[in-house]
């Protein structure tokens, strides 16, 4: 099979396109013939050598993928409710970037009705990564206000919808005016330029002075501090990146007087029956809401994995380099003509 591996660490020019033999699935796991492969954050950091692969992952890149089930054991597929030739969506370990990859069936889900597998591929890491932070771990309610540092990202879009169809609040922060209106027009009800505003003092003239119940925070570092300032009383800042740096100084008073819970995760690492309650969430939670249209995946653009341009030797280089330019709105993926 095709794959796009990492050659060694560094630029986007290190995805090339390789061959390697067509894995079996195992115990519990399924083999998807792949259609579309989501990009994501933490695939750039693994090129660039600064997120190692766990133990016994491929090291072929790619955390989410959608296509065909073409091979997996029946009795687990039935249990399961799948059969050969089903469509679905995967989140997994590694080697997403891959015209076939394994998964296990617990993480997999089927593809949303009146989704393509493109638009499928955008949506396991995102929306198991909100879903288990925002929910689970910010226990963030109806009637509540979340606010999201980075709006127009992967992250971003789908916490923006998933938060409001499920009632809550929303307000975001964005890099340009462009991506600001775009935050506004998928359902947030405030959308702050960081760069011209200081979103300490908007999100309390925003709550009126109250503040926010929950902050998803993919930057940490300075803006800790910065966030805790933002949350209500009982508020809850979760981290979910170190985009950054990993070193933050707060006013730990703050924290006790006001009874803030900062926390945070990954989701790579975690064990499959962890994964799985998150998809069976998502499952009964969120799928309906995309199946009737509150939802929608965000897909900025597609490439198709194996064809390069100029210096980049893969559309996967070419997703990597316009991640990193931090020009994109929602969500990158790469195509196989396979499927």
């Amino acid at each position: 099979m095709k794959v796009i591996e990492i050659a060694g660490f560094g630029p986007p020019q290190v995805l090339r396109p390789a061959s390697r033999p067509v894995p079996d699935a195992g115990v519990g796991e399924l083999r998807i013939r792949v259609s579309a492969s989501g990009i994501n954050r933490p695939d750039v950091l693994q090129r660039t050598g600064n997120y190692p692969v766990p133990p016994g992952a491929s090291d072929i890149p790619g955390l989410e993928v959608a296509g065909v089930v073409d091979q997996g054991d029946a009795a687990a597929l039935a249990a399961a409710g799948f059969r050969l030739g089903d469509h679905v969506c995967a989140l997994v370990a590694g080697g997403g970037y891959a015209e076939y990859c394994i998964a296990p069936i617990a993480q997999c889900l089927p593809v949303p009705k009146g989704l393509s597998d493109v638009q499928a591929a955008s949506l396991p890491e995102t929306f198991f990564t909100v879903w288990s932070n925002v929910f689970d771990r910010g226990r963030l309610q109806a009637g509540e206000t979340l606010l999201v540092q980075g709006g127009s990202s992967g992250i971003g879009v789908t916490a923006i919808q998933m938060a409001r169809a499920l009632g809550c609040q929303v307000i975001v922060t964005a890099g340009n005016d462009e991506k600001v209106k775009a935050c506004l027009a998928l359902g947030a009800n405030h959308a702050i330029n960081y760069r011209t505003q200081d979103f300490v003092q908007e999100v309390k003239r925003l709550t009126d002075g109250r503040g926010v119940d929950v902050v998803l925070d993919m930057v940490a570092g300075d803006y800790v501090a910065r966030e805790i300032d933002c949350l209500a009383d009982d508020g809850r800042l979760v981290i979910i990146a170190v985009q950054g740096g990993v070193k933050s100084e707060i006013n730990a008073g703050a924290v006790l007087r006001r009874r803030l819970t900062i926390t945070g995760s990954t989701l790579r690492q975690r064990p499959v029956a962890f994964k799985q309650a998150i998809a069976q969430a998502c499952l009964k939670h969120v799928w309906p809401l995309i199946e009737n249209g509150s939802i929608r995946p965000v897909i900025h653009s597609s490439f198709p994995a194996l064809q390069g341009e100029g210096d980049l030797p893969s559309g996967a280089a070419r997703a990597h380099a316009l991640m990193e330019s931090n020009r994109h709105i929602g969500k990158l993926v790469i195509t196989w003509a396979l499927a």
